[in-house]
């Protein structure tokens, strides 16, 4: 069984950092695409980013709003995922959530996935 547990959401100041970490469980480290999601108030869910493996080819996808700031990472030995988000803007507020399906290969930033986690709060303001 799948399960996704994220954590490291907080409230920083724009210009902050923060690591987001999602704990997963259940799933074949082998072929994947794990997926970080948000979404702000009165907002529609997002993509953020995505890493995805599949016969031995690694994947990674970048929302343009966050290429250059986020970075997603994985340790495949502590069952985690991480999302390194760094020069923070007020817009970054959001609920962000890990998500995880198979797709071939294929890192879709759009809301196809099947498993998701419960989610963690980002909050970025003076």
């Amino acid at each position: 069984q799948v399960q996704l547990v994220e954590s490291g959401g907080d409230s920083v100041q724009p210009g902050g950092s923060l690591r987001l970490a999602c704990a997963a469980t259940g799933f074949n480290w082998d072929d994947y695409a794990i997926a970080w999601f948000r979404q702000g108030p009165g907002k529609e869910r997002e993509g953020v980013s995505c890493v995805s493996s599949n016969d031995g080819r690694r994947r990674l996808n970048y929302a343009d709003s966050v290429k250059g700031r986020f970075t997603v990472s994985t340790d495949k030995a502590k069952s985690m995922v991480y999302l390194q988000m760094t020069n923070l803007k007020p817009e970054d507020t959001a609920v962000y959530y890990c998500a995880t399906d198979t797709y071939g290969g294929l890192c879709p930033l759009k809301v196809v996935y099947d498993h998701w986690g419960q989610g963690t709060q980002v909050t970025v303001s003076s």
